[in-house]
């Protein structure tokens, strides 16, 4: 697709808008600004819009005094664009956000909500990354509403001994000695070799989810396997290279435990997991798992290991917690023009309502 380039006026001055932004200019940016993860890089993108009926909308903003931000951003190709969404990112595609080696002033900030207020999509929204909550939602412009999540993030400075001296509990240094001392075998695989052992995993854990959540086994069925398809996790062991790692567990010959580890520059993200409970739990593998990834991580330099949020409910959150996390606030910015969403999300909670559904 080739880009179009915008001159606007803002009370920021004459900004250039590019979009779709240039490739080049989008890893410089990423590479440039420590705070980037895995989830803002254009292989990101390339994951989304190769599972999902999305196209690039990247738009790349460039200020008179030298300041270039870039906003990763997807469209619908279902719909026209003023019945579609533009979105950073869309459904559980986690953390988009803006990226910029260089302080944003509240002129920039805003700038780029005017920008984004006035966009054809029936719906807009921005997922921004934590710590940076305060100056959006200061700068969001009238129409959009803010909506925050939780994001449990791990401290890595000072490098493993310290994580595994000062921050991780007790309880998960003892969950290791365990799985240590079973009869557990662990490899870690960055081809995507092992991604049907981990799908299989996954659609083991959905009668256990289903059961916990009061939620019929063949709506659970549906429900998982549309919010994450095999062919996504297929996409990102493929597409992401170097910064993908899978970490699984074997016991008495069977699959127990796994989890998917993404990269880039300081940051790790633990993306997903899914156990055989039975198998799993009574030998702690997935402390061990964690323990593996995040001194794996930590040798190659990253500062800090997201673990991602907590919806699933408190047991999850106090799990996350014990390995020594913080929870950080992640502001969703979102405006829509006909009230295309809200209905579909009430009609939604009808149906969990009707089936006394427990869960996220």
């Amino acid at each position: 697709m080739s880009a179009s380039v915008l001159l606007i006026n803002t009370p920021a001055g004459d900004v250039q808008v590019t979009t779709p932004a240039p490739r080049r200019t989008w890893w410089k940016l990423t590479d440039e600004d420590p705070a980037t993860r895995v989830t803002q890089t254009p292989a990101w993108l390339d994951c989304i819009c190769a599972t999902g009926p999305f196209r690039d909308a990247s738009r790349l903003y460039e200020f008179e005094d030298g300041t270039r931000l870039l906003l990763p951003l997807v469209a619908s190709r279902r719909r026209p664009l003023w019945l579609g969404e533009e979105e950073s990112w869309p459904g559980e595609w986690g953390i988009g956000g803006p990226v910029h080696p260089t302080a944003v002033g509240a002129a920039q900030a805003r700038t780029v909500f005017d920008d984004l207020v006035r966009r054809p999509a029936n719906r807009v929204s921005v997922r921004f990354r934590p710590g940076d909550d305060e100056l959006w939602t200061r700068a969001a412009s009238a129409g959009f509403g803010a909506e925050t999540q939780t994001t449990h993030v791990l401290d890595l400075e000072g490098g493993f001994a310290t994580v595994w001296e000062r921050r991780f509990h007790q309880g998960v240094r003892r969950g290791v000695r365990r799985a240590e001392a079973s009869d557990i075998d662990v490899e870690v695989d960055r081809t995507g070799r092992l991604v049907p052992a981990f799908y299989q995993l996954f659609e083991q854990s959905i009668p256990r989810w289903a059961e916990r959540q009061h939620e019929p086994l063949a709506l659970a069925r549906w429900r998982r396997k549309h919010v994450f398809p095999l062919r996504r996790l297929e996409a990102v062991a493929t597409r992401l290279g170097e910064s993908y790692a899978m970490w699984m567990a074997w016991y008495a010959g069977e699959p127990a435990a796994a989890i998917v580890v993404l990269r880039h520059g300081d940051h790790a993200l633990f993306w997903r997991g899914a156990m055989n409970r039975e198998l799993a739990h009574p030998i702690r593998a997935n402390h061990l798992l964690h323990r593996l990834a995040i001194e794996d991580v930590c040798a190659a330099g990253c500062r800090q290991y997201d673990m991602g949020g907590s919806l699933q409910g408190p047991s999850l959150a106090r799990f996350k917690e014990s390995f020594g996390t913080e929870g950080f606030s992640s502001c969703r910015c979102c405006r829509e023009r006909l009230p295309l969403y809200a209905p579909h999300r009430g009609l939604r909670k009808a149906v969990r309502r009707a089936v006394r559904f427990q869960g996220y």
